[in-house]
Protein backbone atom coordinates (compact mmCIF):
# COMPACT_ATOMS: atom_id res chain seq x y z
CA UNK A 1 0.00 0.00 0.00
CA UNK A 2 1.06 3.63 -0.31
CA UNK A 3 2.37 5.63 2.63
CA UNK A 4 -0.90 7.53 3.11
CA UNK A 5 -2.87 4.31 3.52
CA UNK A 6 -0.16 2.92 5.82
CA UNK A 7 -0.48 5.98 8.07
CA UNK A 8 -4.24 5.47 8.29
CA UNK A 9 -3.71 1.80 9.12
CA UNK A 10 -1.41 2.80 11.99
CA UNK A 11 -3.96 5.32 13.31
CA UNK A 12 -6.74 2.73 13.07
CA UNK A 13 -4.58 0.19 14.91
CA UNK A 14 -3.82 2.71 17.65
CA UNK A 15 -7.54 3.43 18.05
CA UNK A 16 -8.34 -0.31 18.21
CA UNK A 17 -5.53 -1.21 20.64
CA UNK A 18 -6.28 1.68 23.03
CA UNK A 19 -10.06 1.18 23.14
CA UNK A 20 -11.18 0.14 26.64
CA UNK A 21 -14.23 -1.76 27.84
CA UNK A 22 -16.59 -0.84 30.67
CA UNK A 23 -14.12 -2.23 33.22
CA UNK A 24 -11.23 -0.06 32.05
CA UNK A 25 -9.40 -2.95 30.35
CA UNK A 26 -8.19 -2.83 26.76
CA UNK A 27 -10.71 -4.51 24.47
CA UNK A 28 -7.82 -6.25 22.71
CA UNK A 29 -5.59 -7.66 25.48
CA UNK A 30 -1.89 -6.80 25.30
CA UNK A 31 -0.96 -10.36 24.30
CA UNK A 32 -3.15 -10.00 21.17
CA UNK A 33 -1.92 -6.53 20.24
CA UNK A 34 0.37 -7.50 17.41
CA UNK A 35 3.31 -5.17 16.69
CA UNK A 36 3.09 -3.41 13.33
CA UNK A 37 5.94 -4.18 10.93
CA UNK A 38 6.38 -1.66 8.09
CA UNK A 39 8.47 -2.97 5.22
CA UNK A 40 9.39 -0.72 2.31
CA UNK A 41 12.16 1.07 0.40
CA UNK A 42 14.29 3.64 2.24
CA UNK A 43 13.40 7.33 2.10
CA UNK A 44 9.67 7.04 1.33
CA UNK A 45 8.49 8.47 4.68
CA UNK A 46 8.08 5.50 7.06
CA UNK A 47 9.66 7.39 9.95
CA UNK A 48 7.85 10.63 9.16
CA UNK A 49 4.36 9.13 9.24
CA UNK A 50 5.07 7.82 12.75
CA UNK A 51 5.50 11.40 13.99
CA UNK A 52 2.31 12.46 12.22
CA UNK A 53 0.29 9.47 13.48
CA UNK A 54 1.36 9.95 17.11
CA UNK A 55 0.64 13.70 16.96
CA UNK A 56 -2.79 13.21 15.36
CA UNK A 57 -3.71 10.48 17.87
CA UNK A 58 -2.56 12.68 20.79
CA UNK A 59 -0.14 10.12 22.22
CA UNK A 60 3.59 9.84 22.88
CA UNK A 61 6.25 8.69 20.45
CA UNK A 62 9.61 7.21 21.37
CA UNK A 63 11.72 6.51 18.31
CA UNK A 64 14.97 4.55 17.97
CA UNK A 65 17.12 3.35 15.08
CA UNK A 66 18.16 -0.02 16.42
CA UNK A 67 21.36 -0.25 14.35
CA UNK A 68 22.79 2.52 16.57
CA UNK A 69 22.49 0.31 19.64
CA UNK A 70 24.67 -2.29 21.25
CA UNK A 71 23.34 -5.34 23.04
CA UNK A 72 24.01 -3.65 26.38
CA UNK A 73 22.05 -0.45 25.64
CA UNK A 74 19.10 -2.38 24.17
CA UNK A 75 18.88 -5.12 26.80
CA UNK A 76 20.65 -3.63 29.82
CA UNK A 77 23.83 -4.43 31.72
CA UNK A 78 24.19 -7.66 33.74
CA UNK A 79 24.69 -7.52 37.51
CA UNK A 80 24.87 -10.11 40.30
CA UNK A 81 22.02 -10.28 42.79
CA UNK A 82 21.76 -12.48 45.88
CA UNK A 83 18.58 -14.57 46.14
CA UNK A 84 17.42 -17.29 48.47
CA UNK A 85 16.25 -20.64 47.09
CA UNK A 86 15.11 -23.31 49.55
CA UNK A 87 16.77 -21.46 52.37
CA UNK A 88 20.11 -21.32 50.56
CA UNK A 89 21.64 -18.08 49.21
CA UNK A 90 22.44 -18.06 45.49
CA UNK A 91 24.12 -15.53 43.18
CA UNK A 92 21.86 -14.75 40.22
CA UNK A 93 22.58 -12.73 37.07
CA UNK A 94 20.00 -10.00 36.36
CA UNK A 95 19.91 -7.04 34.00
CA UNK A 96 19.47 -3.34 34.47
CA UNK A 97 16.58 -1.64 32.61
CA UNK A 98 17.01 -1.26 28.87
CA UNK A 99 17.81 2.28 27.71
CA UNK A 100 14.89 2.01 25.29
CA UNK A 101 12.36 0.99 27.96
CA UNK A 102 13.73 3.67 30.30
CA UNK A 103 13.10 6.26 27.56
CA UNK A 104 9.46 5.17 27.42
CA UNK A 105 9.05 5.83 31.15
CA UNK A 106 10.93 9.14 30.84
CA UNK A 107 8.53 10.21 28.09
CA UNK A 108 5.48 9.38 30.19
CA UNK A 109 6.96 11.30 33.12
CA UNK A 110 7.73 14.37 30.97
CA UNK A 111 4.36 14.57 29.19
CA UNK A 112 1.91 13.07 31.66
CA UNK A 113 0.51 10.96 28.81
CA UNK A 114 0.49 7.26 29.67
CA UNK A 115 0.04 5.80 26.17
CA UNK A 116 2.19 5.96 23.08
CA UNK A 117 4.04 4.36 20.19
CA UNK A 118 7.46 2.75 20.53
CA UNK A 119 8.99 2.91 17.06
CA UNK A 120 12.05 0.84 16.18
CA UNK A 121 13.58 1.59 12.78
CA UNK A 122 15.81 -0.68 10.67
CA UNK A 123 14.79 -3.64 12.83
CA UNK A 124 15.91 -6.24 10.29
CA UNK A 125 19.42 -4.75 10.00
CA UNK A 126 20.64 -5.45 13.54
CA UNK A 127 23.96 -7.07 14.40
CA UNK A 128 24.19 -10.80 15.00
CA UNK A 129 24.39 -10.27 18.78
CA UNK A 130 21.14 -8.25 18.79
CA UNK A 131 19.12 -10.39 16.37
CA UNK A 132 17.73 -12.79 19.05
CA UNK A 133 16.76 -9.82 21.22
CA UNK A 134 14.81 -8.25 18.34
CA UNK A 135 12.94 -11.49 17.69
CA UNK A 136 12.09 -11.67 21.39
CA UNK A 137 11.00 -8.02 21.28
CA UNK A 138 8.53 -8.65 18.42
CA UNK A 139 7.27 -11.93 19.84
CA UNK A 140 7.06 -11.06 23.55
CA UNK A 141 7.21 -7.22 23.65
CA UNK A 142 10.19 -7.25 25.97
CA UNK A 143 13.77 -5.99 25.95
CA UNK A 144 15.73 -8.44 28.07
CA UNK A 145 13.56 -8.97 31.13
CA UNK A 146 11.81 -5.58 30.82
CA UNK A 147 8.26 -5.47 29.47
CA UNK A 148 7.03 -2.65 27.24
CA UNK A 149 4.54 -0.73 29.44
CA UNK A 150 0.81 -1.28 29.02
CA UNK A 151 -0.77 1.16 26.56
CA UNK A 152 2.31 1.36 24.35
CA UNK A 153 2.02 0.09 20.80
CA UNK A 154 5.05 -1.32 19.03
CA UNK A 155 5.76 -0.29 15.46
CA UNK A 156 8.90 -1.47 13.68
CA UNK A 157 10.21 -0.65 10.22
CA UNK A 158 12.69 -2.27 7.90
CA UNK A 159 13.97 -2.30 4.33
CA UNK A 160 13.64 -5.19 1.85
CA UNK A 161 16.90 -7.11 1.20
CA UNK A 162 17.43 -5.54 -2.24
CA UNK A 163 18.13 -2.19 -0.54
CA UNK A 164 20.40 -3.32 2.27
CA UNK A 165 23.05 -6.04 2.31
CA UNK A 166 22.82 -6.52 6.09
CA UNK A 167 19.09 -7.36 6.11
CA UNK A 168 18.03 -10.44 8.05
CA UNK A 169 14.94 -12.46 7.20
CA UNK A 170 12.28 -13.04 9.85
CA UNK A 171 11.11 -16.58 10.43
CA UNK A 172 7.47 -17.66 10.20
CA UNK A 173 7.14 -17.80 13.99
CA UNK A 174 7.93 -14.07 14.20
CA UNK A 175 5.92 -13.03 11.13
CA UNK A 176 2.88 -14.86 12.53
CA UNK A 177 2.98 -12.51 15.53
CA UNK A 178 3.08 -9.14 13.72
CA UNK A 179 0.85 -7.00 11.47
CA UNK A 180 3.05 -6.80 8.38
CA UNK A 181 2.43 -3.86 6.05
CA UNK A 182 4.33 -3.61 2.78
CA UNK A 183 4.72 0.05 1.77
CA UNK A 184 5.62 1.39 -1.67
CA UNK A 185 6.40 4.81 -3.09
CA UNK A 186 3.53 6.72 -4.73
CA UNK A 187 4.07 10.11 -6.37
CA UNK A 188 0.38 11.04 -6.37
CA UNK A 189 0.10 10.53 -2.62
CA UNK A 190 3.41 12.29 -1.97
CA UNK A 191 2.28 15.23 -4.08
CA UNK A 192 -0.76 15.79 -1.83
CA UNK A 193 1.59 15.86 1.15
CA UNK A 194 4.08 18.06 -0.73
CA UNK A 195 1.54 20.82 -1.31
CA UNK A 196 0.53 20.71 2.35
CA UNK A 197 4.17 20.75 3.48
CA UNK A 198 5.07 23.63 1.13
CA UNK A 199 7.57 21.73 -1.02
CA UNK A 200 9.35 24.11 -3.41
CA UNK A 201 7.38 24.60 -6.67
CA UNK A 202 10.50 23.85 -8.76
CA UNK A 203 10.66 20.38 -7.22
CA UNK A 204 6.95 19.77 -7.72
CA UNK A 205 6.81 20.93 -11.34
CA UNK A 206 9.99 19.03 -12.22
CA UNK A 207 8.67 15.77 -10.77
CA UNK A 208 5.37 16.28 -12.58
CA UNK A 209 7.34 16.21 -15.83
CA UNK A 210 9.89 13.57 -14.76
CA UNK A 211 7.88 11.27 -12.53
CA UNK A 212 10.32 8.44 -13.13
CA UNK A 213 12.88 10.45 -11.14
CA UNK A 214 10.70 10.74 -8.03
CA UNK A 215 12.08 7.47 -6.68
CA UNK A 216 14.83 5.56 -8.40
CA UNK A 217 17.50 3.19 -7.21
CA UNK A 218 20.25 1.96 -9.55
CA UNK A 219 23.55 0.16 -9.22
CA UNK A 220 26.48 1.29 -11.36
CA UNK A 221 30.21 0.60 -11.39
CA UNK A 222 30.53 3.57 -9.02
CA UNK A 223 28.05 2.09 -6.54
CA UNK A 224 24.45 2.83 -5.65
CA UNK A 225 22.76 5.85 -7.26
CA UNK A 226 19.40 6.91 -5.88
CA UNK A 227 16.74 9.62 -5.56
CA UNK A 228 14.16 9.41 -2.77
CA UNK A 229 11.19 11.47 -1.50
CA UNK A 230 13.25 12.29 1.61
CA UNK A 231 16.02 13.67 -0.61
CA UNK A 232 13.59 15.84 -2.59
CA UNK A 233 12.02 17.25 0.58
CA UNK A 234 15.39 18.10 2.14
CA UNK A 235 16.53 19.68 -1.11
CA UNK A 236 13.33 21.76 -1.15
CA UNK A 237 14.22 23.25 2.24
CA UNK A 238 17.68 24.13 0.95
CA UNK A 239 16.21 25.85 -2.12
CA UNK A 240 14.11 28.15 0.05
CA UNK A 241 17.07 29.08 2.24
CA UNK A 242 19.36 29.61 -0.76
CA UNK A 243 16.78 32.02 -2.24
CA UNK A 244 16.94 34.09 0.97
CA UNK A 245 20.75 34.05 0.77
CA UNK A 246 20.76 34.98 -2.91
CA UNK A 247 22.45 31.72 -3.89
CA UNK A 248 21.67 29.15 -6.58
CA UNK A 249 22.47 25.46 -5.99
CA UNK A 250 24.47 23.91 -8.84
CA UNK A 251 24.63 20.26 -9.87
CA UNK A 252 27.20 19.39 -7.19
CA UNK A 253 24.96 20.82 -4.44
CA UNK A 254 21.87 19.06 -5.81
CA UNK A 255 23.81 15.80 -5.95
CA UNK A 256 24.42 16.02 -2.19
CA UNK A 257 20.68 15.41 -1.75
CA UNK A 258 19.73 13.57 -4.94
CA UNK A 259 22.55 11.06 -5.08
CA UNK A 260 21.93 10.06 -8.66
CA UNK A 261 24.17 12.19 -10.86
CA UNK A 262 21.98 11.98 -13.97
CA UNK A 263 18.86 13.08 -12.06
CA UNK A 264 20.82 15.74 -10.16
CA UNK A 265 22.22 17.17 -13.40
CA UNK A 266 18.78 17.14 -15.03
CA UNK A 267 17.17 18.93 -12.08
CA UNK A 268 19.98 21.51 -11.83
CA UNK A 269 19.45 22.36 -15.52
CA UNK A 270 15.69 22.53 -14.99
CA UNK A 271 16.14 24.82 -11.99
CA UNK A 272 18.00 27.34 -14.13
CA UNK A 273 15.17 27.30 -16.68
CA UNK A 274 12.55 27.52 -13.92
CA UNK A 275 14.12 30.72 -12.59
CA UNK A 276 14.51 32.07 -16.14
CA UNK A 277 10.82 31.47 -16.92
CA UNK A 278 9.83 33.62 -13.96
CA UNK A 279 11.46 36.60 -15.71
CA UNK A 280 10.57 35.62 -19.27
CA UNK A 281 6.87 35.30 -18.51
CA UNK A 282 6.79 38.16 -15.99
CA UNK A 283 4.95 36.00 -13.46
CA UNK A 284 4.59 38.69 -10.78
CA UNK A 285 3.19 41.17 -13.33
CA UNK A 286 0.71 38.57 -14.60
CA UNK A 287 -0.50 37.90 -11.06
CA UNK A 288 -1.04 41.66 -10.69
CA UNK A 289 -3.13 41.66 -13.88
CA UNK A 290 -0.61 43.08 -16.38
CA UNK A 291 -0.26 40.83 -19.44
CA UNK A 292 2.33 41.49 -22.13
CA UNK A 293 1.43 40.23 -25.62
CA UNK A 294 4.91 38.76 -26.19
CA UNK A 295 4.60 36.65 -23.00
CA UNK A 296 1.25 35.25 -24.13
CA UNK A 297 2.61 34.39 -27.60
CA UNK A 298 5.78 32.88 -26.18
CA UNK A 299 3.80 30.58 -23.87
CA UNK A 300 1.44 29.60 -26.68
CA UNK A 301 4.39 28.38 -28.78
CA UNK A 302 6.35 26.84 -25.88
CA UNK A 303 7.15 23.14 -25.52
CA UNK A 304 5.04 20.98 -23.24
CA UNK A 305 7.77 20.87 -20.58
CA UNK A 306 8.00 24.65 -20.59
CA UNK A 307 4.24 24.99 -20.28
CA UNK A 308 4.22 22.66 -17.26
CA UNK A 309 7.04 24.65 -15.69
CA UNK A 310 5.14 27.93 -16.10
CA UNK A 311 2.00 26.38 -14.60
CA UNK A 312 4.22 25.22 -11.72
CA UNK A 313 5.47 28.78 -11.24
CA UNK A 314 1.94 30.11 -10.95
CA UNK A 315 0.93 27.29 -8.63
CA UNK A 316 3.91 28.06 -6.39
CA UNK A 317 2.97 31.74 -6.10
CA UNK A 318 -0.74 31.04 -5.62
CA UNK A 319 0.03 28.24 -3.15
CA UNK A 320 1.98 30.69 -0.97
CA UNK A 321 -0.94 33.14 -1.00
CA UNK A 322 -3.53 30.46 -0.21
CA UNK A 323 -1.37 29.13 2.62
CA UNK A 324 -1.01 32.66 4.02
CA UNK A 325 -4.81 32.98 3.91
CA UNK A 326 -5.18 29.64 5.73
CA UNK A 327 -2.85 30.77 8.53
CA UNK A 328 -4.45 34.22 8.85
CA UNK A 329 -7.92 32.68 8.91
CA UNK A 330 -6.92 30.31 11.73
CA UNK A 331 -5.43 33.20 13.68
CA UNK A 332 -8.48 35.46 13.31
CA UNK A 333 -10.88 32.61 14.13
CA UNK A 334 -9.03 31.65 17.32
CA UNK A 335 -8.66 35.27 18.44
CA UNK A 336 -12.38 35.80 17.88
CA UNK A 337 -13.26 32.81 20.09
CA UNK A 338 -10.97 34.02 22.87
CA UNK A 339 -12.35 37.56 22.79
CA UNK A 340 -15.93 36.25 22.67
CA UNK A 341 -15.28 34.32 25.88
CA UNK A 342 -13.54 37.35 27.41
CA UNK A 343 -16.54 39.59 26.67
CA UNK A 344 -18.82 37.19 28.50
CA UNK A 345 -16.43 37.03 31.46
CA UNK A 346 -16.31 40.85 31.67
CA UNK A 347 -19.78 40.89 33.25
CA UNK A 348 -18.48 39.38 36.49
CA UNK A 349 -14.78 40.36 36.29
CA UNK A 350 -13.45 42.94 38.74
CA UNK A 351 -10.53 43.81 36.45
CA UNK A 352 -11.09 43.46 32.66
CA UNK A 353 -7.37 42.97 31.95
CA UNK A 354 -7.13 40.21 34.57
CA UNK A 355 -9.89 38.23 32.86
CA UNK A 356 -7.82 38.36 29.67
CA UNK A 357 -4.62 37.53 31.57
CA UNK A 358 -6.28 34.35 32.88
CA UNK A 359 -6.95 33.23 29.33
CA UNK A 360 -3.38 34.00 28.31
CA UNK A 361 -2.08 31.93 31.21
CA UNK A 362 -4.22 28.93 30.24
CA UNK A 363 -3.08 29.12 26.61
CA UNK A 364 0.58 29.41 27.65
CA UNK A 365 0.19 26.34 29.84
CA UNK A 366 -1.50 24.41 27.02
CA UNK A 367 1.29 25.40 24.61
CA UNK A 368 4.03 24.20 26.96
CA UNK A 369 2.28 20.88 27.60
CA UNK A 370 1.79 20.21 23.90
CA UNK A 371 5.39 21.18 23.10
CA UNK A 372 6.65 18.72 25.73
CA UNK A 373 4.50 15.98 24.26
CA UNK A 374 5.57 16.84 20.66
CA UNK A 375 1.92 17.24 19.70
CA UNK A 376 2.42 20.39 17.61
CA UNK A 377 3.86 20.97 14.18
CA UNK A 378 6.19 23.94 13.80
CA UNK A 379 3.43 25.88 12.03
CA UNK A 380 0.92 25.14 14.81
CA UNK A 381 3.43 26.25 17.43
CA UNK A 382 4.13 29.51 15.57
CA UNK A 383 0.39 30.18 15.27
CA UNK A 384 -0.14 29.75 19.00
CA UNK A 385 2.83 31.99 19.76
CA UNK A 386 1.45 34.71 17.46
CA UNK A 387 -1.96 34.48 19.14
CA UNK A 388 -0.33 34.83 22.58
CA UNK A 389 1.61 37.86 21.35
CA UNK A 390 -1.57 39.59 20.13
CA UNK A 391 -3.49 38.67 23.29
CA UNK A 392 -0.67 40.26 25.28
CA UNK A 393 -1.16 43.48 23.30
CA UNK A 394 -4.93 43.37 23.95
CA UNK A 395 -4.32 42.77 27.67
CA UNK A 396 -2.03 45.81 27.83
CA UNK A 397 -4.72 47.90 26.10
CA UNK A 398 -7.25 46.77 28.70
CA UNK A 399 -4.83 47.51 31.55
CA UNK A 400 -4.11 51.01 30.21
CA UNK A 401 -7.83 51.69 29.78
CA UNK A 402 -8.57 50.57 33.31
CA UNK A 403 -5.77 52.82 34.63
CA UNK A 404 -7.45 55.76 32.87
CA UNK A 405 -10.74 54.92 34.57
CA UNK A 406 -12.51 53.68 31.43
CA UNK A 407 -15.53 51.41 31.78
CA UNK A 408 -15.73 47.78 30.70
CA UNK A 409 -17.65 48.54 27.51
CA UNK A 410 -15.19 51.24 26.47
CA UNK A 411 -12.23 48.92 27.16
CA UNK A 412 -13.85 46.15 25.13
CA UNK A 413 -14.45 48.47 22.17
CA UNK A 414 -10.76 49.48 22.06
CA UNK A 415 -9.65 45.85 22.12
CA UNK A 416 -12.24 45.07 19.45
CA UNK A 417 -10.82 47.83 17.24
CA UNK A 418 -7.34 46.32 17.60
CA UNK A 419 -8.74 42.91 16.67
CA UNK A 420 -10.43 44.41 13.60
CA UNK A 421 -6.97 45.18 12.20
CA UNK A 422 -6.33 41.41 11.97
CA UNK A 423 -9.76 40.80 10.46
CA UNK A 424 -9.09 43.58 7.94
CA UNK A 425 -5.77 42.00 6.94
CA UNK A 426 -7.62 38.74 6.30
CA UNK A 427 -10.17 40.48 4.07
CA UNK A 428 -7.38 42.20 2.13
CA UNK A 429 -5.67 38.83 1.72
CA UNK A 430 -8.91 37.31 0.39
CA UNK A 431 -9.32 40.12 -2.12
CA UNK A 432 -5.69 40.05 -3.29
CA UNK A 433 -5.52 36.24 -3.56
CA UNK A 434 -8.82 36.08 -5.44
CA UNK A 435 -7.61 38.66 -7.94
CA UNK A 436 -4.31 36.84 -8.47
CA UNK A 437 -6.12 33.56 -9.04
CA UNK A 438 -8.49 35.10 -11.58
CA UNK A 439 -5.62 36.92 -13.33
CA UNK A 440 -3.79 33.61 -13.71
CA UNK A 441 -6.86 32.02 -15.31
CA UNK A 442 -7.21 34.99 -17.67
CA UNK A 443 -3.56 34.79 -18.74
CA UNK A 444 -3.67 31.03 -19.31
CA UNK A 445 -6.90 31.40 -21.29
CA UNK A 446 -5.23 33.95 -23.58
CA UNK A 447 -2.32 31.57 -24.15
CA UNK A 448 -4.21 28.28 -24.45
CA UNK A 449 -7.85 29.26 -25.10
CA UNK A 450 -9.71 26.36 -23.45
CA UNK A 451 -6.94 23.83 -23.94
CA UNK A 452 -5.86 20.92 -21.79
CA UNK A 453 -3.32 23.10 -19.97
CA UNK A 454 -6.14 24.83 -18.08
CA UNK A 455 -7.52 21.46 -17.00
CA UNK A 456 -4.02 20.60 -15.74
CA UNK A 457 -3.95 23.88 -13.81
CA UNK A 458 -7.34 23.08 -12.21
CA UNK A 459 -6.09 19.59 -11.32
CA UNK A 460 -3.17 21.17 -9.48
CA UNK A 461 -5.55 23.50 -7.63
CA UNK A 462 -7.60 20.45 -6.61
CA UNK A 463 -4.49 18.70 -5.28
CA UNK A 464 -3.36 21.61 -3.11
CA UNK A 465 -5.42 21.61 0.14
CA UNK A 466 -4.78 25.33 0.73
CA UNK A 467 -6.03 26.43 -2.69
CA UNK A 468 -9.08 24.18 -2.32
CA UNK A 469 -9.81 25.69 1.09
CA UNK A 470 -9.55 29.21 -0.34
CA UNK A 471 -11.77 28.48 -3.36
CA UNK A 472 -14.41 26.59 -1.36
CA UNK A 473 -14.71 29.51 1.09
CA UNK A 474 -14.31 32.43 -1.31
CA UNK A 475 -15.17 31.08 -4.77
CA UNK A 476 -13.68 31.54 -8.26
CA UNK A 477 -15.87 31.54 -11.40
CA UNK A 478 -13.14 30.35 -13.79
CA UNK A 479 -12.25 27.48 -11.47
CA UNK A 480 -15.85 26.22 -11.42
CA UNK A 481 -15.99 26.48 -15.22
CA UNK A 482 -12.90 24.33 -15.84
CA UNK A 483 -13.46 22.01 -12.92
CA UNK A 484 -16.82 21.09 -14.45
CA UNK A 485 -15.00 20.27 -17.69
CA UNK A 486 -12.46 18.21 -15.76
CA UNK A 487 -15.21 16.20 -14.01
CA UNK A 488 -16.94 15.65 -17.35
CA UNK A 489 -13.71 14.39 -18.95
CA UNK A 490 -13.09 12.02 -16.02
CA UNK A 491 -16.63 10.66 -16.25
CA UNK A 492 -16.22 10.18 -19.99
CA UNK A 493 -12.95 8.29 -19.50
CA UNK A 494 -14.55 6.05 -16.86
CA UNK A 495 -17.45 5.22 -19.21
CA UNK A 496 -15.03 4.38 -22.05
CA UNK A 497 -12.96 2.16 -19.73
CA UNK A 498 -16.11 0.39 -18.57
CA UNK A 499 -17.18 -0.20 -22.21
CA UNK A 500 -13.72 -1.59 -23.04
CA UNK A 501 -13.91 -3.98 -20.08
CA UNK A 502 -17.36 -5.18 -21.17
CA UNK A 503 -16.08 -5.67 -24.74
CA UNK A 504 -13.13 -7.73 -23.47
CA UNK A 505 -15.43 -9.91 -21.36
CA UNK A 506 -17.69 -10.51 -24.37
Amino acid sequence: MNIKRAKQEIKDTVAAYLLKDDYGDYCIPAIRQRPILLMGPPGIGKTQIMEQAARECGINLVSYTITHHTRQSAIGLPFIKEKSYGGEARSVTEYTMSEIIASVYDKMEATGIREGILFIDEINCVSETLAPAMLQFLQCKTFGNQQVPSGWIIVAAGNPPEYNKSVRDFDVVTLDRVKKIDVREDFGVWKEYAYEAGIHPAVLSYLDIRRENFYCMETSIEGRMFATPRGWEDLSQLLYVYEKLGKRPDREVVCQYIQHWKVAKDFANYLELFEKYQTDYQVDQVLAGHFEKFAVEKLRLASMDERFAVVGLFMGKLGERCRAYHEKDLLVTELFEVLKGWKKALESAEHPWQALEDRIFMREKDLEEKKKADLLTREEEHLKQEILKLLGIYRDLAKEGEARGEGKEEIFQKVKEAFQNQAGEREELIKDTGEKLQNTFDFLELAFQEGQELVVFVTELNTNPYSMEFISENGCDSYYKYNKKLLFDQEQREILEELENIEEEL
